[in-house]
């Protein structure tokens, strides 16, 4: 629901939170962990409101009443303890940090204290994740990709009666800024007799977007479909990178293994399903799909199960500099599952999520030419390379490479949300492996 927290004629003390195209209004009002950068600080959390960021840790004592028990947890070096509090004290503290940073408020002499400029800090993974579940939600990605590694099999039977997931691996989700090294695997091209190993000839990117959990439940009760969204604190980009020669070799029968868990990336920056209130959409359905099962049934809430988010994907190559080539433009409007309907099925079982969690949403991909969500999906299993006019041209992502990822929300009448970026960059394998 929308409230005066998104506003679209509020402005802030901080001139820079006004500026046209910001992600960071103070409509907006992400969270995340950091600290200055080259300093031994500890790390702990702050708040973006234009190009700074409000340190939380040394805001305590501003924030009262309702909202006083979020501050102070806000402030910590991992923001699970926060997301266990739910959206009972996260919305209290939205609008108290809504007000307190709104132009002409009665705090902005102390917390003019507490400003550090974005570009003087460096970022940790906002929370402690224990636990990590990637999802296949876009339609679009589904058949995309099964034209490539199953070109004569059917769309997945099972895919639009539930949401289909594998489990991550928790240890190898870093922050924005990453570089990483080519990651070694088994592959067996068509015609091999045998598989050989080596490093990946097929490394991608994954355009997503990842929910973080908040209360979580205990084992053995379920979250109910009209339950399900209290329990996610917010979202970031994600960027699940991906060897497509190993994946396509070990994934039968049991779905990827090292061909995702030698790294995924999440943007620092975690903006909440409260600021997120304006661009609220339906999910596409058609009148060939089957009835969806009760216990995933949204009923009315199913109008605005989705969120309107734009993601493009660019590409900066040693060749090109700082040129930035843009790759992928989609979004989650086009997903056939809702987060509300992860949870849900997540948990039907009895499964516990815990505060910190994270649901990755799968590859975002679109029905048009260009939506493509990943190189995979783009060059057709590197049949097709992309071309750009100076020679140049990709069939897979090669060393030296940057991928960033860039999202937000943006309707007439209402603020700009944005997310900020998600960057990773590619190392050559390590020798001897």
């Amino acid at each position: 629901m929308l409230n005066e927290t998104h506003d679209p004629s509020l402005s802030s003390w901080v001139d820079s939170a006004n500026a046209a195209g910001t992600d960071f209004p103070v409509q907006n009002l992400p969270h995340a962990v950091f600290r200055r950068r080259g300093t031994g600080e500890a790390f702990r959390g702050g708040v973006a409101i234009g190009d700074e960021v409000l340190d939380m840790a040394a805001a305590q004592g501003v924030f009262e009443g309702a909202a006083a028990e979020a501050a102070a947890r806000s402030g910590d070096a991992t923001l699970n303890g926060l997301m266990a509090l739910g959206p009972a004290a996260w919305s209290p503290l939205r609008h108290a940090l809504s007000r307190a940073l709104r132009r002409g408020a009665s705090q902005a002499p102390r917390l003019r204290e507490c400003i550090v400029p974005q570009a003087e800090v460096e970022y940790a993974v906002p929370a402690d994740i224990g636990d990590f579940t990637d999802f296949f939600s876009s339609f679009h990605h589904m058949v995309n990709a099964g034209r490539v590694f199953q070109p004569d099999a059917p769309p997945l039977p099972n895919f639009r009666w539930l949401p289909i997931a594998y489990h991550g691996r928790a240890s190898t989700i870093e922050v924005s800024g990453a570089s990483f090294h080519r990651p070694h695997g088994q592959r067996r091209s068509p015609g091999d007799a045998a598989p050989s190993f080596g490093p990946t000839r097929c490394l991608d990117y994954e355009m997503e977007l990842a929910a973080y959990v908040g209360p979580g439940n205990r084992r053995g009760e379920p979250i109910g479909i009209a339950d399900a969204e209290q329990h996610l604190f917010g979202l970031c980009l994600l960027n699940d990178w991906s060897a497509r020669d190993v994946q396509g070799w070990e994934a039968m029968p049991l779905g990827p293994f090292l061909a995702k868990n030698f790294l995924s990336t999440v943007s620092p920056w975690i903006v909440t399903l409260e600021a997120l209130a304006p661009f609220r959409c339906a999910l596409p359905r058609s009148a060939d799909d089957p009835p969806t099962l009760p216990y995933l049934r949204a009923g009315a809430a199913q109008a605005d199960a989705g969120f309107d988010v734009h993601i493009e994907v660019w590409l900066q190559t040693p060749r090109a500099g700082s040129e930035a080539r843009r790759l992928s433009r989609s979004s989650p409007r086009h997903a056939y599952w809702s987060l509300a309907q992860m949870v849900t099925h997540h948990t039907v079982n009895g499964c516990t999520l815990r505060p910190g969690d994270l649901l990755g949403t799968g590859t975002q991909s679109g029905p048009g030419e260009g939506e493509q969500g990943c190189l995979l999906e783009l060059t057709r299993g590197g049949r097709q390379p992309l071309h750009w006019p100076d020679g140049e041209q990709r069939t897979y992502l090669e060393d030296g490479d940057t991928v960033v990822l860039r999202g937000w929300c943006e309707h007439p009448g209402h603020a700009r949300i944005g997310f900020g970026e998600c960057r990773g960059s590619v190392l050559p394998a390590r020798p001897g492996a």
